[in-house]
């Protein structure tokens, strides 16, 4: 009986490690489109060349 019962051990770790895989493994179709979306966003966003006002020139201090 307590062979039995070592044998169990293995036997349950099997199957713990065959539901991981199939949970790790399953087929995620949600967040491509959504994390393409904002990559699209951010790339547009990069490529504005945003125009920054030249500062005032100052009076010239070399008088």
């Amino acid at each position: 009986m307590g062979a039995l019962l070592w044998l169990l051990i293995p036997v349950g770790a099997g199957l713990v490690a065959a539901a991981w895989s199939s949970w790790a493994l399953r087929n995620r179709k949600t967040g491509d489109v959504a994390e393409l979306a904002g990559y699209a966003r951010f790339r547009d966003a990069m490529e504005k060349q945003h125009s920054v006002p030249d500062p005032a020139p100052a009076a010239s201090d070399s008088a």
